[in-house]
Parts: C-alpha cells; structure tokens; sequence
C-alpha cells in the first residue's frame, strides 16, 4: 500500500509539473517579461560590476535594491564597503546558473509565462566571445521550469553602418550553433519562432537610420521563416513624438508581424495610463491588431541619472501596474509585455526586491517597496504579475479593482 501511494504521489506530481509547462506555439494569451540578464561581478569572469556599480560601491547605477534572502552566500557577490545593518552586503551575477534558474523558479511558482531575452547589439561581441554564458543559463532554466523565452534584439547605441549585419549574423549563429529554436521552450506564433528587434523608428541612437534599410533587415528576417515582432515608438501609428517622421517608417511599420510600442514614461499615473488607452491603444490595436502593450509598475533612475527625481514614478502599491494592464485587456490586446523582470537599474523590476528601506544597503539612495509608504511583502510584484497573467489567459476578469493578492501568483 505504501508503495502504491508513492507510486501515486510521483505520478501526480509529474502529471502537475506537465501542466505546469506552458504552451510555445502562441503568443496569444501570452504575457511576457523583459529580461535583462546583464548583471555582473568580477569573479565570475567579468570586467567589474557591469549595470551595477559606477566606479566604487558607494555609487550604484541602480535604484531597487533585490531581494537576495534565498540565495546561498555562495552563490552571490560580497560588494567590498557596501553594508546592511552593518553586516556585508551582496549582489548576484546572471553569470551564475543557480542564480538564473532561482529567477525562473520564481516565474513558475507565480505562474508567469516567461521572458523576452534582451539582447544588445552593442554587446554581442563579447557575450559571443565569453561563451554567452547567460543565455545557456536562460535556456536551461526556462526548460527545467517550463516557461518560454524568445530573443529580443536592442539596437540602442549600434553601428548603423553594421547594425544589419550583426542582426544577421548572430541570428545564424544562435540558430546554427547554439540552435535556440530547436529548444521546445523557444516561443513560437502562427507555426514560427518569435524574434523581437526592438529600437527601429526611435530619434536618437537607435539604427538604422533610414526606412529603406530598416525594411532590408525586417525583410531578411522574414525571409528565415520568423515570425518579427517591432518594439517601436510609443507613437509609431502617427509618426509623432519618439519616432522618425520620413513617411517610409509607415511601411517599416506596417511588415511587422507584431507591434510592440514602448510605454515606458510616457505616463505616470493611473489617470494617464487612462488617457494613454483611449487616445493611444485602441487606435494602435485598430491600426495593427498583431499588437503587444508594454506595461512598467514604476520608474525611477536617479543612481543612473543624478538630476532624475528619486522614485520618479510611484507604484502606487500595485495600482499603476494593473491599471495598464486591464486598460491594455480590456481595448482588445491579446498579449502584453511587462518591462521588465529584472531591471532594477530604472526601478522597473518585478521580481522579488526588498520590503523595507533598512533591508538595502546604508550607503547611497536606494529604492524598496516601501518607498509608497506600504508595507508590502518582498515578491508582491511577482504576485501582480501572476493576477495580470491569469487576466490574460481568460481565469480571471479584467475589472479595474485589484485582486488580493495570495503567494503563488494566485489572486482572490
């Protein structure tokens, strides 16, 4: 009898874990993360502190602080000087797997479906050169937890000259020798794999700098049997604000399979992301219904940015972020970015980040939950993200009242 209700046991327990996968054949339904993955630390093979430190400990370029209370010491970055109630204080590095694998354990358990891979252009060089390292790390912990990821490319600060080039050769690369797409997590819709270039059509710094080079390189994409998604200007449709105004960039726009507008912002406050839906999504969706919103649960950047308000724009306790997102649902949106998983560096990170002010290190501004004046717990962001993604995948309605939130993702 014991036997057999071991036997049991494990049976349902494989049979859940199965469940648990989630489906790659769709981007419908899909609720996905930025993740940055850009974290380093010198002994884990890297130069210094890349994304989070400027030049000594006392000058962080990032403002949310994470939390760091799950993971073995070992596994994490002693910062020399950097102190927390006068005991040392650590940071991680997406170099190491555990620390991958612990980020991806949490989507699962919050029931999140998985990432968008940012991959700058600016940086493939030495990502290649270093073995790319951090990407293994994503494709082995998306298949150990069942959640997808596809490839976002950043063109922000490229080569214009090579920009295309580059796209084209590492796409190869990673198809040929790291064959990314023959991994059953790799997120595919309407029978191909998804990649994401993101950056065409903005002002400044972002190449190529002309449509007609633009639609050589979506063209080319196409031409590989992908399906291209475009994260563009927020004001792509009328060529206003943080596009390129050369009438061309509306047939650049207009071969993307998927249109994906930053938001980031471009709002601050629950009664913008109001307005941001009627004048802006639900045209965008009329325009282009291949369509996937970016949401942000706040903003603030002043360790990256001296000048920049300290917690620019407030979470609101959660309020802001689902705001975005039921507007987003509710214009019609079948799919939803949320920016980002991990971006601490601008204050855009839903995972797991310190409650309480004194839980961050005392040297130099730092942002934690309670920056709104809540009491809220470490992974209440991955909570909101898990209640988002249930709104999305049809269990739950998309009424403007938050849910209360419970540990798992789940919400009631």
């Amino acid at each position: 009898m014991l036997l057999r209700n071991l036997i049991a046991a494990a049976l349902f327990c494989a049979s859940a874990a199965h469940a648990q996968k989630v489906d790659a054949s769709t981007l419908n339904g899909k609720v996905l993360l930025g993740y940055q993955g850009w974290f380093d630390c010198p002994r884990e093979g890297s130069p210094g502190w890349n994304h989070w430190l400027r030049h000594a400990p006392d000058q962080p370029v990032v403002d949310l602080y994470p939390d760091l209370s799950e993971f073995d010491k070992a596994d994490l970055c002693a910062v020399p000087g950097l102190t927390i109630a006068g005991k040392q204080a650590y940071l991680y590095s997406a170099w190491n797997p555990h620390v991958v694998d612990r980020h991806f354990q949490w989507m699962q358990a919050n029931g999140l479906d998985g990432v968008l891979v940012q991959r700058f252009v600016s940086d493939i060089p030495r990502r290649r050169r270093t073995g790319d390292v951090v990407l293994k790390n994503i494709i082995a912990a998306a298949k150990a937890h069942g959640r997808v990821f596809a490839i976002e490319y950043d063109v922000s600060g490229a080569n214009p000259k090579t920009v295309g080039q580059q796209l084209m050769d590492d796409w190869q690369y990673l198809v040929s020798d790291l064959k990314i797409t023959s991994e059953p997590t790799y997120q595919r819709h309407n029978g191909k794999p998804v990649v994401s270039v993101w950056g065409m059509g903005f002002l400044d710094n972002h190449p190529p700098d002309s449509p007609t080079e633009a639609k050589r390189i979506i063209g080319w994409f196409k031409e590989q049997g992908v399906t291209y998604m475009g994260g563009v200007p927020s004001r792509w449709r009328t060529l206003g604000a943080d596009s390129r105004k050369e009438e061309g960039w509306h047939e650049v726009y207009a071969m993307m399979d998927i249109i994906q507008p930053w938001t980031v912002g471009r709002y601050s406050n629950e009664a913008g992301a109001d307005r941001w839906k009627d004048e802006v999504i639900v045209g965008d969706i009329a325009k282009h219904p291949a369509y996937m919103p970016v949401v942000f649960p706040g903003f603030s950047w002043h360790n990256l940015k001296h000048d920049a308000k300290e917690n620019a724009i407030p979470r609101n306790g959660g309020k802001f972020l689902w705001r975005q997102a039921v507007n987003a649902r509710q214009a019609g949106a079948t799919m939803l970015k949320i920016a980002m998983f991990d971006e601490v560096n601008e204050g855009t990170a839903v995972m797991k980040a310190v409650s309480k002010r004194s839980e961050a290190p005392e040297q130099s501004f730092w942002l934690a939950l309670d920056a709104d004046g809540l009491d809220l717990p470490s992974d209440y962001y991955l909570r909101l993200s898990g209640a988002i993604t249930r709104v999305f995948h049809g269990k739950a309605p998309a009424t403007v009242e938050m849910p209360k939130l419970v540990a798992g993702g789940g919400s009631r």
